[in-house]
């Protein structure tokens, strides 16, 4: 695949598991081809969304290498790396470039919460492993760890450091990229629910959630804010804000698996100590799938 600017829609894919918390190889590569076939223009795999922390390495590995024959070069694959330990980072991205994946996702630091300095030294490290396009995933609200426009600055001089997802609540950080590191790298917008905002203030694309199970109408937003018709695309958004909503929880993980098998492109389970939804929370989700399925606008809906 020739390498170029990451722009669009990158869908961070669940992993779909058996209901004895083991790999669905087969469930996991069927969602990634109706992702494909409905538009997407990239993939990560083993985020946040994905469990990684309840994969083992050698599991990632094996996500990636579905993730790499499911999309069969019609997309980049990217894998997520974030590992506690540099050494095992570095182990893990070797592995993944064995397997031929397009480039990788990095999180400066989880669970410690570094500084800067540490923080820097991480991605520089990881990027200079990996020889190949990274993205750099910038989540303060979630990991306490904030690598601010100026630290981006400083790490300009990496050639493989090519994009930056950033996930702060602080809409303004991402004018505030653009007018401290200019064109230097692709921003994506990474919370479900500021999609819009962020495409209007000049984001290359967004790291969805919801998107996994919507991925055609995601692709419609996407494409309506870079053709300037706002007024489509803030239809499309005001739809489907309710749902975004659910992305921005700590249980997003059940909240987006149950939405998967309610639309009928997965199912909900999970790894322990997740547990399925039940209860108040389960009645919710499934109000505001249902409202979203009763409205859905039939122009742009995903083809199964």
């Amino acid at each position: 695949m020739t390498t170029k600017p990451w722009t669009g829609i990158f869908p961070a894919i669940t992993t779909k598991f058996h209901a004895d918390e083991s790999i669905d190889a087969e469930g996991t590569a069927r969602h990634i081809d109706f992702q494909i076939r409905n538009g997407i223009h990239g993939l990560v795999t083993c985020g946040s969304l994905g469990e990684a922390s309840t994969l083992s390495l050698e599991e990632k590995l094996t996500v990636a290498e579905i993730a790499i024959e499911a999309a069969g070069g019609r997309v980049p694959v990217l894998a997520n790396v974030s590992e506690t330990r540099t050494t095992e980072a570095l182990r893990y991205i070797d592995g993944a470039n064995q397997r031929g994946v397009n480039g990788f996702m990095v999180m400066p630091s989880v669970i410690y919460v570094a500084d800067a300095r540490e923080a820097m030294l991480n991605v520089r490290t990881m990027a200079e492993a990996a020889q190949q396009p990274i993205m750099v995933y910038n989540n303060p609200v979630a990991y306490r760890v904030d690598l601010k426009p100026e630290h981006m600055v400083e790490l300009a001089d990496c050639k493989w450091i090519t994009a930056i997802k950033e996930s702060t609540d602080n809409i303004r950080r991402i004018t505030d990229l653009r007018n401290t590191v200019g064109t230097r790298y692709q921003l994506f917008l990474g919370v479900d629910d500021l999609a819009y905002e962020g495409l209007a203030l000049g984001c290359d694309g967004l790291l969805a959630g919801v998107g996994c199970a919507f991925p055609r109408e995601t692709v419609a937003l996407y494409d309506l804010m870079k053709a300037g018709d706002f007024a489509e695309a803030l239809a499309i958004y005001q739809w489907m804000t309710p749902m975004l909503h659910l992305d921005v929880s700590t249980k997003l993980v059940q909240n987006l698996k149950l939405i998967d098998a309610l639309v009928g492109v997965g199912t909900e389970h999970v790894r322990k100590p997740r547990l399925p939804l039940v209860g108040e929370e389960r009645a919710f989700v499934e109000a505001v799938v249902a409202k979203a399925l009763a409205n859905r606008p039939e122009k742009y809906r995903s083809v199964a």
